[in-house]
């Protein structure tokens, strides 16, 4: 029983420090990862016309729509800050 731990606490390092380094070979036939190109795997194309409208468009109502919602919470906050006389 103790021969089998010593061996296991043996091989153990071995396996360990051998699973790091396998890879697969790197293929440099084409600068990308995928066979059509750049752009072909996104479910929109960014070279549109429309697309920096919309996606402004998009980014705006997604960073206001919380201070939208909020409603009266700004004046709320500052109105604590003020010092009562």
């Amino acid at each position: 029983m103790l021969a089998r731990a010593t061996f296991r606490a043996a091989s153990a390092p071995t396996l360990v420090a051998r699973r790091g380094f396998q890879s697969t070979r790197a293929q440099f036939s084409s600068p990308y990862h995928y066979p059509e190109g750049p752009r072909s795997n996104l479910p929109f194309d960014p070279l549109k016309r429309g697309f920096a409208f919309k996606y402004w468009g998009f980014m705006a109502t997604g960073f206001s729509l919380p201070f939208l919602l909020a409603g009266e919470a700004p004046d709320s906050i500052l109105s604590t800050t003020k010092k009562n006389k």
